[in-house]
């Protein structure tokens, strides 16, 4: 619900922003709604620095319209795939990011890229159309869309990168990073210190290269002997992502991480993980023993759909494991999640 303090403090503009409400006739968030028009209304009063209303703007728009261009897809999950735009077709990447997509579709998965040459021109090659979408950037040289995907209606621009790394994480469901510059790092960080604080829903966080790469296991030499060896991150952390070389090992991880999870919502203290078929007393007499760890209190449970799951019709019927988790070790939690998956029959 919004803050009932939340508001312009006029009563004229109050109405105004009312009416417009009313005009949208929204049933699902008009509560939301009165407080992005009161935001609007009370930035127009109090700013007068027309570079702050340019970023508003702009990316007001790119997000409306990449929720608008995502919306007939929701229910598919998709994988975003991501790598070096300069990745020749010749370089074994290219050709594994190319099947990788091409398996995954076969699987029922979508492709988001972003849209460029490179291991993105092959992920998008590999889904081909009908399954692809890119998330462009708009750059003086190397971005250009590639011809998998340019002048498709599930092809974005977008100005900048933070607009464009929220969709990437908010419309999928896993990620797959092949070797690349600054901006595949980039990518792969954002993806690690969200899941690491807890400000994306548990995925699939896969690093991907050819048989014999070295380019994942130096990077990852580098975290054992810099960050970890000095308490920077948590052997914990080391959890959150998969290094594989096949193209099968990266389907396999993807189809064994939702093999039965379905989601993860937050209700008060609790935290409730969906899934599709119902968890055993053995399985739950298992992570009460051996995941108790990332517990705050209180015992991992078994439930139906919480009160306000069902508020808003979320998965009413899918079966819920309920416990208070301690909101850090997220590595644990991933790791709790596939061993559910692997050990439920």
């Amino acid at each position: 619900m919004p803050k009932s303090n939340y508001s312009v403090g006029d009563p004229k503009a109050e109405q105004l922003i009312q009416n417009l409400v009313d005009y949208c006739d929204n049933p699902v968030a008009p509560d939301l709604l009165k407080e992005i028009l009161t935001t609007v209304v009370k930035m127009g009063v109090e700013h007068r620095d027309r570079g702050d209303f340019k970023l508003t703007n702009n990316t007001l728009k790119e997000l409306r319209h990449a929720y608008r261009v995502f919306l007939p897809y929701r229910e598919k999950r998709k994988v975003v795939i991501f790598g070096s735009a300069r990745a020749p077709e010749s370089d074994p990447s290219y050709h594994m990011a190319r099947k990788t997509a091409q398996k995954l579709v076969e699987k029922g998965y979508m492709i988001i890229t972003g849209a460029g040459g490179g291991v993105m021109e092959a992920a998008n090659r590999g889904a081909g159309r009908e399954n692809s979408f890119g998330i462009n950037i708009r750059l003086p040289k190397e971005q250009r869309a590639n011809l998998h995907i340019e002048g498709d209606s599930k092809l974005m621009q977008f100005k900048y990168f933070f607009t464009r790394k929220l969709m990437f994480i908010k419309e999928s469901e896993a990620t797959i990073l092949f070797p690349g510059g600054f901006g595949t790092l980039d990518e792969g960080f954002e993806n690690l210190t969200l899941f690491q604080t807890g400000k994306c829903m548990p995925r699939p966080i896969l690093l991907a290269e050819p048989k014999n790469g070295t380019y994942w296991e130096n990077l990852v030499r580098y975290v054992d002997e810099e960050l970890l060896s000095r308490g920077y991150i948590s052997s914990i952390d080391l959890n959150l992502f998969h290094i594989i070389h096949s193209v099968e090992e990266a389907v396999q991880h993807i189809e064994d991480y939702y093999r039965y999870y379905h989601s993860l919502r937050y209700v008060n203290e609790f935290t409730v993980l969906r899934f599709t078929r119902s968890l055993t007393p053995a399985v739950v007499d298992y992570l009460n023993h051996e995941f108790r760890d990332i517990l705050r209190a209180g015992d991992f449970q078994t439930s139906e759909a919480l009160e306000a799951e069902k508020a808003f019709g979320e998965f009413p019927d899918l079966p819920r494991l309920v416990f208070q988790f301690n909101k850090q070790h997220y590595g644990r939690l991933n790791e709790m999640i596939l061993w559910i998956n692997r050990n439920l029959t």
